[in-house]
């Protein structure tokens, strides 16, 4: 088993305008989040967000610690979310073992000593798709089912941007201390997601697209409302949202992402919005 970490710095948004796309990319943007029996785990200084992959194949894959935590184990002062992106598998939690199977989730809280992760069959292995946050306190770990989200339909075929929002890892589902993780699935024939785009001082958020068809990708935009840059994005890639950046894509096919975010309150709506005429 392998644990591949980085450490990512924050930039503000006046460095962030000037990187040029391979900067931005180098900064903001996780290529490679599955890998046979490994992990792979990058840390954003934007509120020590971390987010990464777990594939197990043949063997069980164990949560490892990394040394840059300083922590006795992982979730020693963090919780953690998990969304099944692949085949279906087990999540083992301090002796408690929970099945996750295709977009379901699971919130590990904090103080949990041991993690680890299995494929019920390694020819369609299971993708743990995980974040995780800092947290002050404890609270249960939950499986959370799709029929057990909250589901908010918006947007309209005219605009292209007809989605399902599920939200799996919120406070209206499941206490948790700052962490908040949900699915967004677009229709068929819709591609832009996150529109009117918005930003929120008060969190950071990373997005994590899947269900790319192949030969086709997601274009994401990020940065000030005024000062916008994009990233092309593949299948089974992440990108790190500061809170001072708008966080939108648009498709050449419909696709799904994840969201994850984190910061100092729990009203998922609380954005700045921003008028689609007034990006630049």
């Amino acid at each position: 088993m392998q644990t591949h970490f980085e450490s990512r710095f924050a930039l503000s948004p006046n460095e962030g305008k000037q990187l040029d796309t391979q900067a931005l990319r180098d900064n903001f943007l996780m290529e490679k989040l599955f890998e046979a029996d490994a992990i792979h785990l990058t840390l954003t200084h934007y509120d020590r967000y971390i987010f990464g992959g777990v594939m197990p194949v043949k063997e069980t894959v164990l949560l490892s610690n990394p040394e840059n935590l300083k922590a006795s184990y992982f979730l020693e002062r963090r919780e953690l979310g998990i969304i099944n992106v692949g085949g279906k598998g087990t999540v083992v939690a301090d002796g408690i073992s929970y099945e996750i199977d295709f977009k379901e989730a699971l919130y590990i809280g904090k103080g949990t000593k041991e993690v680890s992760f299995a494929s019920a069959d390694g020819n369609t292995p299971a993708k743990f798709y995980i974040n995780s946050a800092p947290a002050h306190h404890t609270y249960p770990s939950k499986k959370v089912s799709k029929t057990e989200a909250e589901v908010v339909e918006l947007g309209s075929a005219e605009t292209a941007n007809h989605r399902v929002i599920n939200k799996l890892i919120v406070n209206s589902v499941l206490p948790t201390c700052q962490l908040q993780m949900g699915m967004t699935e677009l229709k068929s024939g819709s591609v832009w997601n996150t529109m009117p785009a918005h930003t929120h001082d008060r969190r950071m958020e990373v997005y994590f697209y899947f269900e790319i068809p192949q030969g086709q990708s997601v274009c994401h935009f990020m940065g000030q409302p005024q000062e916008t840059r994009h990233i092309w994005m593949q299948n089974e890639q992440a990108v790190i949202s500061p809170n001072w950046s708008v966080h939108s894509g648009a498709g050449t096919s419909n696709y799904t992402f994840i969201w994850g975010m984190a910061g100092e309150n729990l009203d998922y709506g609380d954005m700045d919005h921003c008028a689609i005429t007034e990006l630049r």
